[in-house]
Protein backbone atom coordinates (compact mmCIF):
# COMPACT_ATOMS: atom_id res chain seq x y z
CA UNK A 1 0.00 0.00 0.00
CA UNK A 2 1.35 3.10 -0.87
CA UNK A 3 2.93 5.21 2.28
CA UNK A 4 2.09 8.55 1.29
CA UNK A 5 -1.71 7.76 1.02
CA UNK A 6 -1.57 6.55 4.44
CA UNK A 7 0.20 10.11 5.40
CA UNK A 8 -2.57 11.96 4.23
CA UNK A 9 -5.31 9.74 5.76
CA UNK A 10 -3.59 10.07 8.88
CA UNK A 11 -3.08 14.12 9.02
CA UNK A 12 -6.59 14.46 7.44
CA UNK A 13 -7.82 12.12 10.30
CA UNK A 14 -5.71 14.05 12.81
CA UNK A 15 -6.66 17.77 11.56
CA UNK A 16 -10.28 16.60 11.66
CA UNK A 17 -9.66 15.01 15.54
CA UNK A 18 -7.98 18.27 16.62
CA UNK A 19 -10.66 20.62 15.01
CA UNK A 20 -13.62 18.71 16.14
CA UNK A 21 -11.70 18.16 19.30
CA UNK A 22 -10.50 21.84 20.56
CA UNK A 23 -13.55 22.56 22.74
CA UNK A 24 -12.33 19.50 25.13
CA UNK A 25 -8.42 20.21 24.22
CA UNK A 26 -8.54 23.75 25.54
CA UNK A 27 -9.54 22.91 28.91
CA UNK A 28 -7.12 19.59 29.08
CA UNK A 29 -3.42 20.42 30.25
CA UNK A 30 -2.04 19.81 26.79
CA UNK A 31 -1.19 22.06 24.19
CA UNK A 32 -1.79 21.15 20.45
CA UNK A 33 2.25 20.94 20.03
CA UNK A 34 2.36 18.35 22.81
CA UNK A 35 -0.27 16.42 20.87
CA UNK A 36 1.49 16.83 17.44
CA UNK A 37 4.42 16.11 18.23
CA UNK A 38 3.16 12.61 19.99
CA UNK A 39 1.51 12.01 16.76
CA UNK A 40 5.15 12.27 14.74
CA UNK A 41 6.78 10.30 17.33
CA UNK A 42 3.81 7.54 16.48
CA UNK A 43 4.07 7.95 12.79
CA UNK A 44 7.85 7.55 13.25
CA UNK A 45 9.67 3.82 12.73
CA UNK A 46 9.28 3.74 16.39
CA UNK A 47 4.96 3.68 16.14
CA UNK A 48 3.39 2.90 12.40
CA UNK A 49 6.58 3.95 10.30
CA UNK A 50 4.50 6.11 8.13
CA UNK A 51 6.54 8.65 7.56
CA UNK A 52 9.68 6.71 6.09
CA UNK A 53 11.84 10.19 4.91
CA UNK A 54 13.74 11.94 7.02
CA UNK A 55 14.09 15.50 5.58
CA UNK A 56 17.44 17.13 4.80
CA UNK A 57 18.63 20.17 6.41
CA UNK A 58 17.21 22.07 3.64
CA UNK A 59 13.58 21.30 3.97
CA UNK A 60 13.01 21.30 7.62
CA UNK A 61 15.08 25.28 6.92
CA UNK A 62 12.58 26.27 4.68
CA UNK A 63 9.66 25.01 6.64
CA UNK A 64 10.59 26.46 9.49
CA UNK A 65 12.02 29.79 8.37
CA UNK A 66 8.04 29.90 6.56
CA UNK A 67 6.43 28.67 10.29
CA UNK A 68 7.95 31.46 11.86
CA UNK A 69 7.76 34.11 9.38
CA UNK A 70 4.14 33.55 9.50
CA UNK A 71 3.95 33.50 13.71
CA UNK A 72 6.10 36.70 12.99
CA UNK A 73 3.74 38.44 11.60
CA UNK A 74 0.72 37.95 13.48
CA UNK A 75 3.15 39.07 16.78
CA UNK A 76 3.51 42.11 14.85
CA UNK A 77 -0.55 42.67 14.37
CA UNK A 78 -1.15 42.08 17.87
CA UNK A 79 1.26 44.60 19.16
CA UNK A 80 -1.25 47.06 20.33
CA UNK A 81 0.42 49.33 22.67
CA UNK A 82 1.62 53.07 21.67
CA UNK A 83 5.57 53.59 20.90
CA UNK A 84 6.56 54.80 24.19
CA UNK A 85 8.94 53.34 26.94
CA UNK A 86 6.85 52.60 29.50
CA UNK A 87 4.39 51.08 27.10
CA UNK A 88 7.26 48.06 26.17
CA UNK A 89 8.43 47.99 29.46
CA UNK A 90 8.52 44.41 29.99
CA UNK A 91 9.65 43.87 26.09
CA UNK A 92 12.56 45.88 26.64
CA UNK A 93 13.64 43.97 29.69
CA UNK A 94 13.30 40.92 28.43
CA UNK A 95 14.76 41.64 24.96
CA UNK A 96 17.84 44.28 26.31
CA UNK A 97 19.02 42.00 29.82
CA UNK A 98 16.91 38.43 30.04
CA UNK A 99 18.38 37.39 26.05
CA UNK A 100 21.79 38.07 26.46
CA UNK A 101 21.58 36.97 29.90
CA UNK A 102 20.68 33.43 28.32
CA UNK A 103 23.13 33.70 25.37
CA UNK A 104 25.98 33.57 27.54
CA UNK A 105 24.74 31.68 30.24
CA UNK A 106 24.06 28.80 28.24
CA UNK A 107 27.57 29.58 26.46
CA UNK A 108 29.38 29.34 29.35
CA UNK A 109 28.12 26.51 30.46
CA UNK A 110 28.85 24.50 27.42
CA UNK A 111 32.02 26.14 27.41
CA UNK A 112 32.92 24.49 30.62
CA UNK A 113 31.21 21.55 31.25
CA UNK A 114 30.67 20.06 27.96
CA UNK A 115 34.16 21.22 26.52
CA UNK A 116 32.95 23.18 23.65
CA UNK A 117 35.13 25.84 22.04
CA UNK A 118 33.67 29.17 22.33
CA UNK A 119 32.09 29.35 18.85
CA UNK A 120 30.69 26.06 19.31
CA UNK A 121 28.96 27.16 22.70
CA UNK A 122 27.99 30.64 21.87
CA UNK A 123 26.15 29.00 18.76
CA UNK A 124 24.41 26.93 21.19
CA UNK A 125 22.92 29.62 23.11
CA UNK A 126 21.87 31.49 19.85
CA UNK A 127 19.93 28.66 19.38
CA UNK A 128 18.09 28.34 21.93
CA UNK A 129 17.77 32.27 23.20
CA UNK A 130 14.51 32.76 21.37
CA UNK A 131 11.51 32.00 22.17
CA UNK A 132 9.26 30.70 20.38
CA UNK A 133 6.58 32.89 18.74
CA UNK A 134 5.14 29.78 17.27
CA UNK A 135 4.37 27.17 19.80
CA UNK A 136 2.89 30.28 22.56
CA UNK A 137 -0.07 30.76 21.08
CA UNK A 138 -1.74 29.73 24.52
CA UNK A 139 0.31 32.47 26.34
CA UNK A 140 0.05 34.89 23.60
CA UNK A 141 -2.22 38.11 23.27
CA UNK A 142 -6.04 37.22 22.75
CA UNK A 143 -6.58 39.70 19.56
CA UNK A 144 -6.17 43.22 19.27
CA UNK A 145 -7.72 44.25 22.65
CA UNK A 146 -5.85 42.33 25.20
CA UNK A 147 -3.29 44.53 27.30
CA UNK A 148 -2.87 42.13 29.51
CA UNK A 149 1.09 42.64 30.50
CA UNK A 150 2.29 38.83 30.70
CA UNK A 151 0.42 38.24 27.65
CA UNK A 152 1.87 41.31 25.89
CA UNK A 153 5.18 41.15 27.38
CA UNK A 154 5.85 36.99 25.87
CA UNK A 155 4.06 38.34 22.73
CA UNK A 156 6.61 41.27 21.89
CA UNK A 157 9.57 38.88 23.18
CA UNK A 158 8.74 36.03 20.87
CA UNK A 159 8.71 38.06 17.98
CA UNK A 160 11.62 40.24 18.80
CA UNK A 161 13.97 37.41 20.03
CA UNK A 162 13.59 35.29 16.91
CA UNK A 163 14.94 37.90 15.08
CA UNK A 164 17.46 39.86 17.20
CA UNK A 165 19.08 36.07 18.17
CA UNK A 166 20.58 36.15 14.41
CA UNK A 167 23.49 38.14 14.92
CA UNK A 168 24.75 35.98 17.73
CA UNK A 169 24.20 33.08 15.72
CA UNK A 170 26.43 34.66 12.95
CA UNK A 171 28.98 35.85 15.75
CA UNK A 172 28.53 32.07 16.66
CA UNK A 173 29.30 30.70 13.34
CA UNK A 174 32.26 32.86 12.71
CA UNK A 175 34.15 32.06 15.80
CA UNK A 176 33.29 28.61 15.28
CA UNK A 177 35.55 29.15 11.83
CA UNK A 178 37.77 31.69 12.78
CA UNK A 179 38.68 31.51 16.87
CA UNK A 180 41.15 35.14 15.91
CA UNK A 181 37.89 37.04 16.72
CA UNK A 182 39.68 40.08 16.38
CA UNK A 183 39.82 39.89 12.85
CA UNK A 184 36.31 39.72 12.28
CA UNK A 185 34.60 41.68 15.24
CA UNK A 186 34.37 44.56 13.74
CA UNK A 187 32.57 43.90 10.66
CA UNK A 188 30.14 41.22 12.39
CA UNK A 189 29.07 44.64 14.33
CA UNK A 190 29.28 46.23 11.90
CA UNK A 191 27.35 44.43 9.11
CA UNK A 192 25.18 41.18 11.22
CA UNK A 193 24.80 43.74 13.99
CA UNK A 194 24.23 47.10 13.16
CA UNK A 195 23.39 47.22 9.71
CA UNK A 196 21.08 44.52 9.32
CA UNK A 197 19.23 45.20 12.30
CA UNK A 198 18.45 49.05 10.69
CA UNK A 199 17.99 47.64 7.46
CA UNK A 200 15.25 44.95 8.74
CA UNK A 201 13.19 47.83 11.18
CA UNK A 202 13.44 50.37 8.25
CA UNK A 203 12.47 47.76 5.49
CA UNK A 204 9.79 46.14 7.68
CA UNK A 205 8.27 49.51 8.19
CA UNK A 206 8.50 51.25 4.88
CA UNK A 207 7.17 48.21 2.87
CA UNK A 208 4.07 47.78 4.99
CA UNK A 209 3.29 51.46 4.50
CA UNK A 210 3.62 51.51 0.77
CA UNK A 211 1.49 48.42 0.66
CA UNK A 212 -0.96 49.53 2.79
CA UNK A 213 -1.02 52.84 1.14
CA UNK A 214 -1.33 50.86 -2.40
CA UNK A 215 -4.68 48.86 -1.04
CA UNK A 216 -6.13 52.12 0.34
CA UNK A 217 -5.79 53.96 -2.85
CA UNK A 218 -6.58 50.70 -4.72
CA UNK A 219 -10.07 49.86 -2.47
CA UNK A 220 -11.63 53.03 -3.28
CA UNK A 221 -11.66 52.71 -7.07
CA UNK A 222 -12.53 49.08 -6.74
CA UNK A 223 -12.86 46.99 -3.36
CA UNK A 224 -10.54 43.37 -3.56
CA UNK A 225 -12.55 40.16 -3.42
CA UNK A 226 -13.15 39.37 0.25
CA UNK A 227 -12.59 36.04 -0.12
CA UNK A 228 -8.87 36.19 -1.35
CA UNK A 229 -8.04 39.56 0.32
CA UNK A 230 -6.52 38.26 3.51
CA UNK A 231 -3.75 37.71 1.15
CA UNK A 232 -2.61 40.74 1.30
CA UNK A 233 -1.47 39.40 4.52
CA UNK A 234 0.85 37.06 3.18
CA UNK A 235 1.89 38.73 0.26
CA UNK A 236 3.52 41.46 2.95
CA UNK A 237 5.33 38.69 4.63
CA UNK A 238 6.47 37.61 1.60
CA UNK A 239 7.81 40.80 0.05
CA UNK A 240 9.00 42.43 2.98
CA UNK A 241 10.82 39.80 4.09
CA UNK A 242 12.68 38.96 0.15
CA UNK A 243 13.38 42.51 -0.21
CA UNK A 244 15.11 42.79 3.63
CA UNK A 245 17.19 40.00 2.19
CA UNK A 246 18.41 40.81 -0.30
CA UNK A 247 19.79 44.01 1.01
CA UNK A 248 21.35 42.00 3.93
CA UNK A 249 18.76 42.86 6.65
CA UNK A 250 17.00 40.50 9.33
CA UNK A 251 14.34 39.28 7.70
CA UNK A 252 12.43 38.32 10.86
CA UNK A 253 13.08 41.57 12.06
CA UNK A 254 11.39 43.06 9.01
CA UNK A 255 8.56 40.76 8.87
CA UNK A 256 7.51 41.35 13.39
CA UNK A 257 7.73 45.26 12.59
CA UNK A 258 5.90 45.04 9.15
CA UNK A 259 3.15 43.35 11.16
CA UNK A 260 2.93 46.04 13.89
CA UNK A 261 2.87 48.91 10.68
CA UNK A 262 -0.04 47.13 8.91
CA UNK A 263 -1.40 47.07 12.09
CA UNK A 264 -1.37 50.41 12.57
CA UNK A 265 -2.23 51.49 8.54
CA UNK A 266 -5.37 49.98 8.65
CA UNK A 267 -8.11 52.04 9.09
CA UNK A 268 -10.65 49.50 9.69
CA UNK A 269 -10.25 47.82 13.03
CA UNK A 270 -12.46 44.24 11.30
CA UNK A 271 -9.59 44.68 8.44
CA UNK A 272 -6.87 43.94 11.02
CA UNK A 273 -8.90 41.41 12.94
CA UNK A 274 -9.54 39.11 9.80
CA UNK A 275 -6.18 39.50 8.72
CA UNK A 276 -5.16 38.12 12.21
CA UNK A 277 -7.45 35.41 12.02
CA UNK A 278 -6.01 34.23 8.70
CA UNK A 279 -2.72 34.26 10.11
CA UNK A 280 -3.33 32.46 12.79
CA UNK A 281 -4.72 29.48 10.74
CA UNK A 282 -1.32 29.77 8.51
CA UNK A 283 -0.03 29.70 12.14
CA UNK A 284 -1.25 26.52 12.98
CA UNK A 285 -0.85 24.93 9.99
CA UNK A 286 2.76 25.25 9.56
CA UNK A 287 2.86 23.94 13.35
CA UNK A 288 1.46 20.78 12.36
CA UNK A 289 4.28 20.25 9.66
CA UNK A 290 7.27 21.09 11.51
CA UNK A 291 5.80 18.96 15.14
CA UNK A 292 4.96 16.28 13.57
CA UNK A 293 8.61 15.98 11.94
CA UNK A 294 10.44 16.96 14.48
CA UNK A 295 8.53 13.89 16.63
CA UNK A 296 9.42 11.78 13.14
CA UNK A 297 13.12 12.66 13.27
CA UNK A 298 13.27 11.70 17.25
CA UNK A 299 15.91 8.30 17.37
CA UNK A 300 16.32 6.47 20.72
CA UNK A 301 19.62 6.10 20.45
CA UNK A 302 21.28 9.39 19.91
CA UNK A 303 18.37 10.59 22.69
CA UNK A 304 20.31 8.17 25.48
CA UNK A 305 23.63 9.04 24.12
CA UNK A 306 23.23 12.63 24.32
CA UNK A 307 21.13 12.49 27.10
CA UNK A 308 23.48 14.08 29.78
CA UNK A 309 24.42 16.92 28.15
CA UNK A 310 20.62 17.75 26.60
CA UNK A 311 19.10 17.28 30.07
CA UNK A 312 22.48 19.76 31.83
CA UNK A 313 21.52 22.63 28.99
CA UNK A 314 17.91 22.49 28.61
CA UNK A 315 17.67 21.77 32.70
CA UNK A 316 19.18 25.00 33.31
CA UNK A 317 17.83 26.66 31.12
CA UNK A 318 14.14 26.06 31.43
CA UNK A 319 14.54 25.92 35.86
CA UNK A 320 17.53 28.26 36.19
CA UNK A 321 18.68 30.24 33.63
CA UNK A 322 14.99 31.60 32.17
CA UNK A 323 13.42 32.22 35.77
CA UNK A 324 16.85 33.73 37.18
CA UNK A 325 17.11 36.36 34.34
CA UNK A 326 13.50 37.25 33.94
CA UNK A 327 13.63 37.98 37.93
CA UNK A 328 16.70 40.09 37.41
CA UNK A 329 15.20 41.30 34.39
CA UNK A 330 12.15 42.52 36.03
CA UNK A 331 13.70 43.85 38.92
CA UNK A 332 11.47 47.16 39.60
CA UNK A 333 9.15 46.42 36.54
CA UNK A 334 5.61 47.96 38.29
CA UNK A 335 3.74 44.27 37.80
CA UNK A 336 2.85 41.23 40.17
CA UNK A 337 5.63 39.25 41.32
CA UNK A 338 3.55 36.27 40.29
CA UNK A 339 3.89 37.61 36.78
CA UNK A 340 7.28 38.11 37.12
CA UNK A 341 7.88 34.42 37.60
CA UNK A 342 5.50 33.29 35.10
CA UNK A 343 7.93 35.51 32.28
CA UNK A 344 10.72 32.53 33.73
CA UNK A 345 8.35 29.50 33.25
CA UNK A 346 6.87 30.65 30.07
CA UNK A 347 10.15 30.52 27.52
CA UNK A 348 8.95 27.76 25.65
CA UNK A 349 11.39 26.75 22.59
CA UNK A 350 10.47 25.08 19.61
CA UNK A 351 10.32 25.93 15.80
CA UNK A 352 12.54 29.06 16.15
CA UNK A 353 15.29 27.18 17.58
CA UNK A 354 14.77 24.28 14.75
CA UNK A 355 15.04 27.05 12.07
CA UNK A 356 18.28 28.62 13.45
CA UNK A 357 19.39 24.78 13.91
CA UNK A 358 19.02 23.94 10.35
CA UNK A 359 20.33 27.49 9.02
CA UNK A 360 23.46 26.84 11.44
CA UNK A 361 24.15 23.42 9.61
CA UNK A 362 23.67 25.11 6.02
CA UNK A 363 26.63 27.11 6.79
CA UNK A 364 29.18 25.36 8.47
CA UNK A 365 27.85 23.41 11.23
CA UNK A 366 29.07 19.86 10.72
CA UNK A 367 30.48 16.73 12.24
CA UNK A 368 30.60 15.88 15.73
CA UNK A 369 30.14 19.27 17.23
CA UNK A 370 26.96 19.71 15.00
CA UNK A 371 25.74 16.26 16.52
CA UNK A 372 25.81 17.21 19.72
CA UNK A 373 24.29 20.80 19.10
CA UNK A 374 21.65 19.09 17.23
CA UNK A 375 20.67 16.65 19.91
CA UNK A 376 20.73 18.89 22.70
CA UNK A 377 18.36 21.09 20.96
CA UNK A 378 16.13 18.48 19.96
CA UNK A 379 16.25 17.70 23.66
CA UNK A 380 15.97 20.43 25.28
CA UNK A 381 12.38 21.31 22.67
CA UNK A 382 11.26 18.09 23.38
CA UNK A 383 11.28 18.88 27.19
CA UNK A 384 9.92 22.25 26.80
CA UNK A 385 6.92 21.19 24.72
CA UNK A 386 6.42 18.36 27.43
CA UNK A 387 6.83 20.58 30.33
CA UNK A 388 4.87 23.96 28.89
CA UNK A 389 2.60 22.15 27.11
CA UNK A 390 1.18 19.87 30.38
CA UNK A 391 1.64 23.51 32.60
CA UNK A 392 0.04 26.22 30.17
CA UNK A 393 -3.91 25.31 30.33
CA UNK A 394 -3.71 25.30 34.46
CA UNK A 395 -0.96 27.94 34.87
CA UNK A 396 -2.84 30.84 32.80
CA UNK A 397 -6.56 29.67 33.96
CA UNK A 398 -5.04 30.09 37.58
CA UNK A 399 -3.49 33.79 36.45
CA UNK A 400 -6.76 34.51 34.55
CA UNK A 401 -8.39 34.13 38.47
CA UNK A 402 -5.89 35.22 40.37
CA UNK A 403 -3.50 38.26 38.94
CA UNK A 404 -5.12 39.29 35.93
CA UNK A 405 -6.29 42.75 35.94
CA UNK A 406 -3.92 42.94 39.49
CA UNK A 407 -0.94 44.93 37.55
CA UNK A 408 -2.71 48.72 37.75
CA UNK A 409 0.39 50.60 38.48
CA UNK A 410 1.52 49.34 35.06
CA UNK A 411 -2.29 50.28 33.20
CA UNK A 412 -1.53 53.35 35.00
CA UNK A 413 1.35 54.26 32.99
CA UNK A 414 -0.05 52.94 29.90
CA UNK A 415 -3.03 55.68 30.22
CA UNK A 416 -0.25 58.94 31.28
Amino acid sequence: MDIYILDLLVIGLLLLLITLGSGWIARLPLSYALIYLVVGIALSPYGFNLIQLRPDARFLERLTEFAVLISLFGCGLKMNRPFKARAWGSTIRLIGFLMPFSIIAVAAIAHWFLQLNWGAAVLLGAILAPTDPVLASEVQLDGLRDQDELRFGLTSEGGLNDALAFPFVYFGLRWLENDNWQTWFVQWAAVDLIWAIAAGVAMGIGVARAIAWIDQRLQRYRPADDLIEDFVALATILITYSLTELIHGYGFAAVFVSGIAMQRRVDNPDKSNSQLRFIARLEKLTEVGAILLLGSLLRLEPIVRFAAPGLLIAGLLLFIIRPLGSWLSTIGAPIHPATRWLFGWFGIRGVGSLYYLTYAFGHGLSGNIGELIAWITFITIVLSVVLHGISATPLMKWYEQNIEGRNTSEKALLEK
